[in-house]
């Protein structure tokens, strides 16, 4: 049977498609552009038919009928990387989230520490040869795909075709569920804040010639790339791609020319962003995606020299210590890649992890310097990982500094509002009468 007539065998409706499922199965579902919908709607319509489905994702988008109320006792959400769709369900005690490195979820499947009945994955039509494409998501789909022991592909005309380590054959599907559907996409930011513009001009700073860099989306890293004109052969490899890495590209910012690994490519896991980035990946070699155990494993990111990873936080403490999945206990996202691509930039030649955040919130009345993190928050990246901290007031440069060095340097980039009540809480801290350079 040649690869046509399997892909015509194996084409079914989306009804016969979640049949696949029993009860306590533990299933994976595509995240970010690629969450499957379609699937995850036909799984919601057959809900008084399954008990205690596992429902394994990285972060998914759109709205997710499987965690809506009434849904408590059939399908159980077990998230990677928690978002938007299921963070209340996790909040009420619903859902369960995994603290885990982006790197390692790939193995979770692959190892068998979660062994995967059925994977639902979102794909490209297949080519010439029969191989579809991952399109705008690889990450652990592919993994997962490799892993279950029965794959559903939800196959959209509008998924682009992407380029890498992204390739499924149509013989190693089970079934296939055609469709036209338009992705879910993100707007791309209509600007910056100001403060968001400062901490983007400290960050520029910070990024020398030949540097690649590993960016996230939102008004930071859209910043950072707005305050980048001027700088010469920039290269990127990254968790995810973005709008705002196209416009660095058209305007000549970004060649990956002098990159030391994979010269002349971006390197992504992910892309997400609006209907023209899709586009503009679209069978483009420029691009390669491959999953996140390679893009987002720390070793392989060290081999990028000049590696500059700017990631978030929700907190950082007088110490360094970074929380950036809680706010307090209440779990709000996940560890993603940040520890992994702040240790891979700081084991390469010249390379700089950058945290970056607001010096405060709500309005200016908290404090995201804090003398302590909050009550249940966890640590993300340790204070031993921290090598810079970015606010609008300033760079703080914490590598190889004592603790009280640290809380200086830290203070000196929270907003002034709140100097006197960090160093108050420095001097207890660390038991003299003032902080010391």
């Amino acid at each position: 049977m040649n690869w046509l007539e399997q892909y015509k065998s194996k084409v079914a409706s989306v009804e016969e498609a979640v049949a696949t499922i029993k009860s306590e199965d533990r299933i994976f579902v595509s995240g970010n552009a690629a969450t499957p919908l379609l699937m995850m709607h036909g799984m919601a319509a057959r809900r008084d038919e399954l008990l205690h489905v596992e429902v394994n994702h990285v972060l998914l988008l759109g709205d997710d009928p499987l965690s809506k109320p009434g849904m408590e006792a059939h399908f159980r959400h077990n998230s990677l990387f928690v978002g938007p769709a299921d963070r209340q369900a996790i909040t009420e005690g619903n859902a369960d989230a995994v603290p885990v490195h982006l790197s390692e979820i790939p193995a979770l499947f692959t190892d068998g520490v979660i062994p995967l009945d059925v994977a639902f994955i979102h794909l490209s039509p297949p080519d010439d040869h029969g191989f579809m494409s991952l399109g705008v998501e690889c990450a652990a789909s592919k993994a997962a795909a490799e892993s279950a022991k029965l794959v559903v592909a939800q196959v959209n005309e509008k998924m682009p075709r992407t380029l890498g380590d992204v390739f499924i054959h149509v013989s190693h599907v089970d079934k296939i569920v055609e469709c036209s559907e338009e992705l879910l996409t993100l707007k791309h930011g209509s600007g910056s804040s100001e403060v968001e513009m400062k901490i983007g001009t400290h960050i520029a700073g910070l990024i020398e010639d030949g540097s690649t860099l590993q960016l996230g989306i939102g008004g930071i890293p859209d910043a950072v790339l707005s305050n980048l004109d001027g700088k010469e052969n920039l290269g990127v490899h990254t968790e995810m791609v973005s709008d705002g890495v196209v416009k660095a590209i058209d305007k000549g910012i970004i060649t990956n020319q002098k990159k030391s690994l994979h010269p002349g490519k971006v390197i992504a896991t992910f892309v997400l962003g609006t209907k023209e980035l899709y586009e503009y990946v679209h069978n483009n070699p420029y691009f390669e995606l491959h999953p996140c155990s390679y893009t987002n494993n720390p070793f392989i990111i060290s081999h990028n020299d000049k590696m500059v990873a700017i990631n978030s936080a929700i907190e950082v403490d007088i110490t360094g210590q970074v929380c950036a999945d809680s706010i307090g206990k209440t779990i709000y996202s996940g560890f993603g890649g940040q520890v992994d691509f702040i240790r891979g930039a700081a084991a390469s030649k010249q390379g700089k992890p950058i945290i970056a955040l607001p010096s405060t919130a709500k309005n200016g009345t908290v404090s995201r310097i804090v003398p302590q993190l909050a009550l249940g928050a966890g640590v993300v990246t340790t204070r031993a990982d921290v090598h810079y901290v970015v606010t609008e007031f300033g760079v703080a440069s914490l590598h190889g500094k004592n603790m009280r060095q640290r809380a200086d340097a830290l203070i000196a980039v929270a907003h002034p509002h709140f100097h006197d009540e960090l160093i108050d809480a420095a001097r207890v801290t660390f038991k003299t009468h003032q902080s010391h350079s």
